[in-house]
């Protein structure tokens, strides 16, 4: 019994060794018996994959999601239903499809034979075949372009789902996903409407087989699908009407969209790893994007692949597919938060102190004693690019931001459209110029410094990638001292919140002051848990210990004249102070004579939301600012533009807000020179939020 049990024992474990996965390898997700053959290959070649064969890709994601498999490349529309709450997949490493620079986009074009005389606004009545239902060329961008053109009539999913639209608009379809039992029509010219490679018709080379064999009239795929096809035989629809050659695809497109891209869980090792080992099979697996030898077309990568590239470490569906392709997905799927704010507009307000004036905000808009909600809705984030990501996610709609997160937010796709303006005869006037404010330098009155001798002392920031208080100083000496992008050398101590709290930029940092417990924790931060964050709080860092804070020309007077002097403050008056001069003939000067002594003059901080929302936040601000603005001398009263601690939601130096013209643009609001400066400088510390808005060439139009 003894030898029985052993052999039995040695033969389990030898089974078990075969079935389970090396704890070094991928488990990757495979549609079809040709995917897996492939995956078998580059197992076989490099060692480091198993493969995992599901039926189709929702099979996969589940897979992926219980942590059965671990990989899988999906199209933009499928990267969305992944990334949902139920899954919580995220896009780690995306296609790229540059012949000679890198291009991470592709075209979504509609194909049809050359002389079958129809334009794009005649397809209703035509046949029609797609890639898959959700997918993104062949049924996002095809479905949402035929809507926004108001081609295809549809009256919103309260009414009736898309699919039944669709089902009415084309006489029949290969739609490889559809409900054949719901939307006969919709599976007509398939042979088995299934959304994976059992169905001839499925995918791009699917759809355009669909369109040569004569079951479809149109198909819409994407531009390199049809780059091999004979050029005499097929062309373009335009939006316009016209029909265009294959090759003209830049001029006759529906939609520029984010390539397809591997997909895992919420894992930053996993996602290196699975990186590491598809680097890795360059080199042992030449097949790594060809098919031809497996049985079929688009095998776990497209075909079209040139190379892969790697996804910041925070990247989400939202941030690679960006808002607008977004927008569309989420109107198809019956999934759409509303485009524009409605009573109440959801502002963001950064840290605990911006909450509490926001809140007390939200109950003064409260037009009756009990309201249960006022015409604002506070919404908390932990920094600026938290607030850009939820607006973006229209989990907000609003936030005030300096000019440097203003520049950050436009590469997000936000818009400015109120603009604080400090000057109050500006303010009365029927058409008040843009705002804007002096970037200084300021130091102790008896401190012996000048700009030219501020290299080895310790100096005190506003933030990251804040206007006066690291993009115009640090974009100033990187031209004329530093050179490089190693901001570390050249400050002995530094408190610049949003810094790698290890390096020196954060060593002068305080954290949170009125805690004993968790000061560590708050260091750095950039919000206000921090108490040297923010224009103030750069100033309390040199009373405290500085040598220099780089602030705005009324910082100074803000804390320390008047009766809201926080208590840090207690005792100093503006000739405390002074300020350094660069490129002048004078070294310093009074904090009063900021107009002949500063470091440059810049644009004011401005209102950011969606380009869908403007009118709505503008309006409401409007009526805000009317009813709690500088006007209002109730000293009980709510004021907008006045902080029990400083600068909250607003600059308290504030005197009114005035409306951006519409369609003015991040580079217009901000000014070329300025503009073209932050871009240099954050090239040197890119935010991660940066890092993923910008991480596409390309922009869905």
């Amino acid at each position: 019994m003894n030898l029985l049990f052993r052999a039995l024992l040695l033969l389990g474990l030898t089974a078990y060794s075969f079935a389970a996965p090396a704890v070094d390898s991928v488990r990757w997700c495979n549609k079809s018996p040709q995917e897996q053959r492939k995956c078998e290959a580059l197992k076989a070649a490099t060692g480091h994959f198993t493969c995992l064969e599901k039926k189709d890709t929702l099979q996969c994601i589940e897979a992926i999601k219980n942590g059965m498999a671990d990989a899988i490349t999906l199209d933009g529309g499928d990267i969305y239903e992944a990334s949902l709450t139920n899954h919580d997949l995220h896009p780690i490493i995306a296609e790229d499809y540059g012949e000679t620079t890198s291009d991470t986009c592709y075209y979504a074009v509609a194909v049809v034979k050359k002389g079958s005389g129809f334009s794009f606004r005649d397809l209703k009545g035509k046949k029609s075949c797609h890639t898959g239902l959700g997918k993104s060329a062949g049924w996002n961008i095809a479905i949402g372009t035929l809507l926004s053109e108001k081609i295809l009539e549809w009256d919103g999913p309260e009414t009736e789902q898309i699919e039944t639209a669709v089902s009415r608009f084309f006489s029949a379809s290969c739609v490889p996903g559809a409900a054949k039992d719901l939307y006969p029509k919709l599976c007509e010219l398939c042979v088995n409407c299934a959304r994976s490679h059992s169905e001839p018709y499925y995918d791009y080379e699917g759809a355009f087989k669909c369109l040569k064999d004569g079951k479809g009239e149109v198909a819409f795929v994407k531009h390199l699908t049809v780059k091999d096809a004979n050029p005499s035989d097929y062309e373009l629809l335009c939006k316009d009407g016209s029909r265009k050659e294959l090759s003209d695809y830049l001029s006759c497109y529906l939609g520029r969209v984010p390539g397809h891209a591997v997909v895992t869980r919420s894992d930053k090792d996993l996602a290196h790893k699975i990186w590491q080992h598809l680097e890795a099979a360059k080199s042992t697996f030449p097949n790594l994007f060809k098919s031809s030898e497996y049985g079929g077309k688009n095998l776990m990568f497209k075909d079209s692949t040139k190379k892969l590239v790697l996804a910041p470490d925070n990247m989400n569906a939202y941030l690679y597919l960006g808002a607008e392709y977004m927008h569309i997905i989420q109107a198809l799927k019956k999934k759409e938060p509303s485009s524009t704010p409605t009573d109440p507009v959801k502002w963001c307000a950064v840290g605990k102190k911006e909450t509490e004036k926001c809140d007390a905000w939200s109950i003064n808009t409260c037009t009756t004693t009990e309201c249960d909600k006022g015409k604002i809705k506070c919404i908390s984030a932990v920094s600026v690019d938290d607030c850009i990501e939820k607006i973006m996610k229209k989990e907000a709609d609003a936030v005030a931001m300096d000019g440097g997160y203003v520049y950050r937010a436009g590469q997000c796709g936000l818009v400015p459209v109120m603009a604080e303006n400090y000057d109050e005869e500006a303010c009365s006037s029927s058409a008040p110029a843009q705002g804007s404010y002096y970037a200084v330098a300021v130091v102790k009155k008896d401190s012996p410094l000048t700009w030219d001798s501020l290299q080895g002392t310790k100096s005190c920031h506003t933030g990251l990638g804040r206007t006066a208080g690291w993009n115009i100083p640090m974009g100033t000496l990187k031209r004329t001292v530093i050179k490089d992008c190693d901001f570390t050398k050249f400050f002995s101590q530094s408190c610049v919140p949003g810094a790698n709290k290890t390096s020196s930029l954060c060593s002068l940092c305080a954290g949170d002051k009125k805690t004993t417990i968790g000061g560590d924790h708050s260091k750095c931060l950039e919000n206000d848990s921090e108490s040297y964050y923010g224009y103030a709080g750069a100033l309390r860092c040199l009373i405290e210990g500085g040598d220099v804070a780089f602030v705005k020309h009324t910082t100074v007077f803000d804390n320390t004249e008047g009766r809201n002097i926080p208590t840090w403050a207690k005792g100093y008056k503006p000739s405390d102070f002074k300020l350094l001069c660069y490129n002048s003939v004078r070294k310093t000067a009074s904090p009063s004579e900021y107009k002949e002594c500063n470091l440059a003059r810049v644009p004011a901080h401005a209102v950011m939301t969606r380009p869908e929302s403007r009118d709505v936040v503008v309006s409401l601000l409007k009526e805000q600012q009317t009813q709690f603005g500088s006007s209002q001398t109730d000293a009980d009263a709510f004021k907008l533009f006045k902080s029990e601690t400083k600068d909250l939601l607003f600059k308290d130096s504030t005197k009114c807000l005035t409306e951006v013209r519409a369609g003015t643009t991040v580079k217009d609001f901000l000014g070329r020179e300025y503009y073209d400066s932050v871009t240099g400088l954050s090239a040197c510390l890119p935010s991660e939020l940066q890092q993923a808005c910008t991480f596409h060439t390309c922009k869905l139009t």
